[in-house]
């Protein structure tokens, strides 16, 4: 469809798909899903001022290609980041950077699958200098739907790891879809920012190179004059900043690396990213009345819980207690390699000579743990009831989906 109609002089949309938050002049989206029906509720939307229904069978599809038509239609530049961990804060550490001399727009919250990217580009306004599209994926195809959509002209993988296996199939299938985002700025001559200490990351856009060879022998030749690639390292982690755990050194050599593409110098960088203080769950040091807490739950998978434990294990806390406490949630969506990546969580804490482990989620009690597991996080609030932790450092840690943050006002 030609959607010049909805976007020629505008200098902004206003997109929903929840019918209660139409406003006049905006445009709904009625989706349809397996327990609602947007199309139930066209009606009252256009009785409560909506300019425009995207309804049908194909609403989703239409919803993106209107997207792709505005991304377009603004023109504006787009940095399209992914990977397996740290995507979000590295996002997030990003944004902070480049706010500083640019106005920028950036994915909020989690939108950053096939409905919230392009809900996404449909919240970018002209004033916008500048954009920043995270992307999200659990099966192979997920971050080709994506480029397809957003057109980044730069693009970042943080890194590559165990996550969502079961959707993947393997660890290669995992690489495979990180590296669209490098296979479509290979094919359209974008900016690739890759942290050259990462050999899978580097191997990865070798073979992108390669396959696009392939199939483009004519362009082959001018290939490594148009592709620009700005290598970086990872950097020592700066003093002052919100952030615990040493992984977050990845994430901020990223931002730092962004910002100083885009003019951010070093010192405005480093001051825009120890103002920065994390949130919903990631990589948050949380004082309470009775202990210290690393929490760090709002996603997990093999990759991100090894480098977590290591990080505690070997972070000097003073704040509390020097005995530390390991409260580890399941790590879910891992598929045939679920009984194998918890038994090597368990190894790794007795590696450790871990002080005090609770370990909660079925999956553990399959493994030869010689730490109380508990079934969820409701059986183990219970057990708080009766054997308080307290004068502790606690490290939170697991899949979203184990509600290890209804942990925090009993601890």
């Amino acid at each position: 469809m030609d959607w010049n109609f909805l976007i020629k002089n505008k200098s902004s949309l206003t997109v929903t798909t929840d019918s209660r938050k139409v406003t006049p002049g905006c445009i709904f989206v009625a989706l349809k899903g397996e327990r609602f029906d947007g199309n139930q509720f066209v009606e009252q939307a256009i009785a409560d001022g909506a300019a425009y229904v995207i309804k049908g069978e194909h609403a989703l599809q239409d919803l993106q290609d209107l997207a792709r038509a505005w991304r377009r239609e603004l023109g504006l530049p787009i940095i399209g980041i992914t990977g397996t961990n740290g995507k979000t804060t590295t996002k997030e550490l990003t944004a902070a950077v480049l706010k500083t001399k640019y106005n920028l727009f950036y994915t909020q919250g989690n939108y950053n699958n096939a409905l919230g990217v392009p809900l996404t580009l449909l919240s970018i306004t002209r004033a916008h200098e500048l954009a920043i599209v995270e992307m999200g994926a659990s099966h192979p195809g997920d971050i080709k739907e994506l480029v397809d959509i957003a057109e980044p002209n730069y693009g970042l993988i943080t890194n590559v790891g165990k996550a969502h296996l079961e959707g993947f199939g393997s660890f290669e299938g995992v690489q495979r879809t990180k590296r669209e985002l490098y296979d479509y700025l290979v094919a359209h001559q974008g900016t690739i920012f890759i942290n050259e200490d990462n050999d899978y990351l580097k191997q990865m856009l070798a073979d992108s190179k390669e396959n696009y060879s392939k199939l483009s022998p004519s362009g082959a030749t001018s290939l490594n004059s148009k592709l620009s690639t700005l290598n970086y390292r990872r950097l020592p982690m700066p003093d002052g900043t919100h952030l615990v755990g040493a992984y977050n050194a990845e994430n901020v050599s990223a931002a730092m690396a962004v910002g100083a593409h885009f003019g951010v110098g070093e010192q405005q960088a480093l001051e825009a990213i120890r103002a920065y203080e994390p949130n919903n769950h990631r990589s948050q040091l949380v004082q309470t009345e009775h202990n210290t807490l690393v929490v760090d739950a709002y996603n997990a998978n093999p990759t991100s819980m090894q480098a977590a434990i290591e990080a505690f294990s070997t972070t000097p806390y003073t704040l509390r207690s020097t005995l530390y406490t390991y409260i580890l949630g399941a790590m879910r969506e891992l598929g045939e390699y679920s009984h194998l990546e918890h038994q090597n969580v368990v190894n790794m804490l007795l590696e450790r000579k871990a002080d005090e482990v609770y370990l909660i989620g079925q999956e553990y009690k399959h493994t030869t743990a010689p730490y109380p597991v508990f079934d969820d996080v409701e059986v183990f609030m219970e057990y708080l009831k009766s054997h308080p932790i307290v004068n502790k450092t606690i490290l939170l840690k697991g899949s979203h989906s184990t509600q290890l943050e209804k942990l925090l006002p009993v601890l």
